[in-house]
């Protein structure tokens, strides 16, 4: 797993995937998808997807794989080499969410949550393993949010595809297991190679920061020793989370934004108002030289 762009970059989200097995090009294909890192203050959500032919389930089952969340790290990761070492007949793919990226989609305007996120992510992986070339039949996905509903979103966009979302799906379907490896994985080689491109010679950063999670009072602690008054948090940490914005309410300065103040006076008009829709179609409107002369449109011309 080569994450070498990521880190390179971590500001930008990152897609890397595994060669696509010539196999799964042929024979009917399962696909399973999960993510890692969904709850955490700190680090990347990760999202990963696994696939192989159907008639390949049953050597699934024999590598063992469950939960990525009951395995621990070295379980994981020998977990993962055996996907790796099986890719003659298994592909994987994953999608790296970088914190400052799922930040700025749910600071838009325009609402975007989390799990709008999420679920425009696993659509873009299911998308890419289309058009790469895989025979794919059949997904099944770990819920995120009403299942049902998601079921139907997916259905709606992929209607060739025979889709199963349920919660629980990693400890259902093995290829969900699978995928849920590969999340997790690369969410912790990411948070533990991550490059903090803020720190100088006068600036080190501690990496004592927990396990990420907002309840956990080392994370806690950490962000409240990392906050600048003025620029904030490292990229590390996701400023969207009401935890991290709780201490920047306590600790930043201030900001005020002059529009803002200014839609409050009356009579001044917001910059925004002026890039909103005319009440009168200019077209509507006659030339000044046919209003001065008392001219009019004629549509009858009589007998």
């Amino acid at each position: 797993m080569d994450l070498s762009d990521f880190e390179e970059d971590n500001t930008k989200s990152s897609v890397v995937a595994s060669a696509v097995p010539e196999v799964t090009k042929g024979e009917p294909c399962c696909l399973g998808i999960d993510e890692a890192g969904r709850g955490p203050v700190l680090g990347p959500m990760v999202y990963g997807i696994c696939y192989c032919p159907l008639s390949g389930q049953d050597r699934l089952k024999e590598m063992g794989f469950a939960d990525s969340k009951t395995l621990s790290e070295e379980q994981r990761e020998k977990l993962f080499e055996a996907i790796a070492g099986a890719g003659e007949f298994m592909g994987w793919m994953i999608h790296i969410l970088a914190p400052n990226a799922i930040s700025n989609c749910m600071l838009r305007r325009s609402k975007y949550n989390l799990n709008t996120l999420s679920h425009d992510t696993a659509i873009g992986l299911i998308q890419r393993t289309l058009d790469s070339g895989v025979n794919l039949q059949e997904v099944y996905v770990d819920t995120v949010g009403d299942a049902s509903k998601y079921q139907d979103k997916l259905k709606g966009i992929f209607p060739d595809l025979e889709i199963t979302v349920t919660p629980k799906a990693d400890a259902k379907f093995p290829i969900v297991s699978a995928a849920s490896i590969c999340a997790k994985v690369a969410r912790d080689r990411s948070v533990k190679g991550w490059q903090f491109f803020e720190e100088g010679e006068d600036n080190n950063i501690s990496r004592q920061f927990g396990s990420g999670y907002p309840s956990d009072p080392d994370t806690k602690k950490w962000l409240a020793s990392m906050v600048d008054p003025v620029f904030g948090f490292p990229q590390f940490v996701r400023f969207s989370w009401s935890t991290a914005g709780k201490i920047l309410d306590d600790k930043a300065v201030p900001v005020n934004w002059d529009d803002e103040d200014e839609e409050d006076k009356a009579g001044t008009p917001s910059v925004l108002s002026f890039f909103a829709a005319k009440a009168e179609n200019p077209k509507q409107k006659k030339h000044q030289y046919f209003q001065e002369r008392l001219l009019h449109t004629v549509t009858d011309f009589g007998s």
